[in-house]
């Protein structure tokens, strides 16, 4: 109530308030306050004494309010006064930037528009946004750091997958508190005999014959905090096999890790182990090319031997491609030698001719071994370069001996036209009986081996008694 006994408030209407206390009032409640007319001229400013962040803004009076907002601004401005004029209730509070005229700083102010009298004046009643710019900055530039940080921790963890994927020791990441295996390296999925996706997850105990599924990570536990290089010796669940296990104790993130090295603790396995150094120096410097291939015929490795047989600078231009590329008869070779390597488990000799990237074929001896890896079959092929080598041996069929004796002792008894047609002959014979032989009697490959067709082939067959023969050595065989 008034002295005069009336209400403050009366139907939502402010009472009248002096202008040095409603100056105070709009200072408290705004950062920046300015009147100006409809056209945008300044006509009073007021800045909050509480911001000292503001500048002596007293000049800016009698001045179009767009001489001292950036360009951008301007638009933004005239928009939205005009929106104001129009519709008073639609308009929206603004964001403007206020600049000075030598353009050496600006700050952004969030303004609304209110009528203050009949007279068209119009108040802005505006508020710093420095503030949250500033948070705004704050928050990119963290963001920013965060992302560096997760550069950083994905080339850690690149470096580590390139180097837990490179050792040869065994290595086993252990949670103490779950005894789960949290990592495990390809040596160590090889060494327990499980695939590592299998390994991930499962409790490390589990892969050991151990009385409890606790005793094994505590006793691990015990021995790496006693600063002892104390090793802890089990045996495999399954095969038996003794291994150690030497620990490592340490904290990640709050939980305790061990890290646990494992290796072959019997004389077997460090027999095999120098075994598999001794075979991997022979396949890396020995003088024979030797490609390991897929069941399918694509190339997984080979040696620098290889390489030099075909002119390719490195193994990446091999890898992936089928063996058959580089085989005088393409896939007829292939499937001939793994054919024959399928059934009897290796093939010892067979003769063909390695075509390089560049250079003319050359004549090489091709042994092939099924391997078993794992689940998967690899073919081992061992290429041996007969260019300078004495490629005269002796044919496996006696008949072909015999009929060499017999040309020979045509000499003097026929005419040297005579000889040469039975040498031909015999020549001929000792081909196809070859043919024959190294594809298993596959008529077809054997066909496509000579350059024939199988029409051809059959004839010549015929011609040297050679079908007969066949089957005589099934019928004795049955």
């Amino acid at each position: 109530m008034t002295s005069r006994g009336t209400k403050y408030w009366n139907s939502g209407a402010i009472p009248l308030i002096a202008p040095e206390i409603l100056g105070d009032i709009i200072a408290e409640v705004a950062d920046l306050a300015i009147v100006i007319d409809e056209t945008g001229k300044i006509l009073s400013i007021l800045v909050s004494p509480t911001n000292s962040a503001f500048q002596k803004l007293e000049h800016w009076e009698k001045r179009d309010i767009r001489h001292v907002l950036t360009i951008e601004s301007v638009s933004k401005f005239d928009s939205r006064l005009e929106t104001f004029l129009d519709t008073p209730s639609a308009a929206r509070p603004v964001e403007l930037n206020h600049t000075d005229d030598s353009k050496n700083w600006e700050f952004p102010v969030r303004y609304s528009f209110h009528r203050i009298g009949p007279d068209g004046a119009i108040l802005m009643l505006g508020r710093d946004l420095r503030p949250v710019a500033e948070m705004q900055q704050q928050l990119v530039k963290a963001q920013m750091a965060l992302e560096r940080d997760y550069e950083v921790q994905r080339e850690y963890d690149t470096r580590f997958r390139v180097l837990m994927d490179s050792m040869s020791e065994a290595v086993v990441f252990v949670s103490v508190q779950t005894g789960q295996m949290t990592e495990v390296n390809p040596a160590a999925a090889a060494l327990l005999d499980q695939p590592r996706e299998r390994l991930i997850g499962e409790q490390f105990s589990g892969c050991f014959e151990t009385r409890k599924r606790g005793d094994l990570i505590d006793a691990l536990a015990s021995q790496a905090m006693s600063h002892h290089d104390s090793v802890e010796t089990v045996r495999q669940r399954g095969s038996g096999r003794q291994v150690t296990v030497s620990p490592t104790l340490f904290r990640a993130a709050g939980e305790r890790v061990i890290l646990c090295r494992i290796a072959a603790s019997d004389d077997t396995d460090s027999q095999q182990d120098d075994l598999s150094r001794n075979l991997r120096a022979l396949y890396l410097g020995g003088p024979e090319a030797i490609v390991f291939t897929s069941d399918a015929g694509d190339v997984l490795s080979t040696n620098d031997a290889f390489l030099g047989l075909v002119d390719i600078a490195h193994d990446a231009n091999v890898r992936g491609r089928s063996l058959s590329d580089y085989l005088q008869r393409g896939s007829v070779d292939l499937k001939v030698m793994m054919e024959n390597a399928s059934r009897a488990g290796r093939m010892r000799i067979y003769a063909t001719k390695i075509a390089g990237e560049y250079g003319s074929p050359r004549p090489v001896e091709v042994s092939v071994t099924r391997l078993h890896a794992g689940t998967k079959t690899v073919f081992a092929f061992v290429i041996r370069n007969t260019n300078h080598a004495d490629t005269s041996r002796n044919l496996a069929r006696p008949t072909s001996d015999e009929s060499m004796r017999s040309v020979v002792e045509l000499v003097g008894s026929a005419t040297l036209k005579d000889i040469v047609a039975e040498t031909t002959n015999v020549v001929e014979k000792m081909c196809i009986e070859t043919a024959v032989e190294l594809t298993m009697n596959n008529r077809v490959a054997a066909a496509e081996m000579l350059g024939l067709s199988r029409q051809s082939l059959y004839v010549k067959l015929r011609k040297f008694d050679l079908l007969s023969r066949d089957n005589e050595e099934d019928r004795g065989g049955s």
